[in-house]
């Protein structure tokens, strides 16, 4: 029996899928597939749920652009859900988030925000949202007027802060503050040349494991 056939599928002939970040290990979303959902998926490597909403099949980025690419779906121990690790092209969620996830729920014994320091988390929000002024071009915003000067500009400034980081901490003072501003405007180059984030992210884990 193929690992197709083993899916539990609902009343509905669904299974939730989860779509994670195959990078930085972010959750994305959580959608349904259908059986011809999961069998385009699996043959064309591009993330394919179905709408319960619409009634219908459909292609993650089909209208928006902000497509998945499919590195590998996983089966879970009752096979009555499908992770999808995905290299994201674009913001995930249809708000412009980079995630679904963006809304914090407190409890008790549960600090809110918990988690928001992440190095990783950090740089994968601010590289979305470095994307969507970038789409969007709205007037007064400093990295759309960045990125409107084109990449010989951006490069200058990303050469101007990597100064100010060795400055920084020769000096033994504001080096994270300098160093903020470096991954910033590095973060505005890798948009100008379309690099995503992610695929610095998949270098480093390719070299370093």
């Amino acid at each position: 029996m193929s690992r197709l056939e083993e899916i539990q599928f609902d009343e509905r002939g669904l299974v939730p899928v989860i779509a994670q970040d195959a990078s930085t290990q972010a959750v994305l979303t959580l959608a349904y597939a259908n059986r011809e959902a999961v069998e385009r998926t699996l043959s064309s490597g591009e993330a394919h749920y179905y709408s319960r909403s619409r009634g219908e099949l459909w292609r993650k980025g089909e209208t928006s652009g902000n497509t998945q690419r499919v590195v590998e779906v996983r089966l879970d121990c009752d096979a009555d859900a499908l992770l999808y690790r995905v290299e994201p092209r674009g913001p995930a969620c249809h708000t412009g988030e980079e995630t679904c996830f963006f809304t914090t729920v407190p409890g008790k014994g549960i600090e809110p925000g918990d988690g928001e320091d992440n190095l990783g988390t950090v740089v994968d929000g601010l590289a979305a949202t470095i994307a969507q002024r970038h789409r969007e071009m709205p007037e007064g915003s400093y990295t759309a007027k960045l990125l409107g000067e084109g990449v010989e500009r951006v490069a200058q400034k990303v050469g101007e802060e990597a100064v100010e980081v060795v400055v920084a901490a020769l000096a033994d003072e504001r080096l994270a503050e300098e160093a903020a501003d470096l991954v910033y405007h590095l973060l505005v180059l890798l948009e100008e040349r379309s690099v995503g984030a992610e695929e610095v992210a998949r270098v480093l884990r390719d070299r370093h494991g």
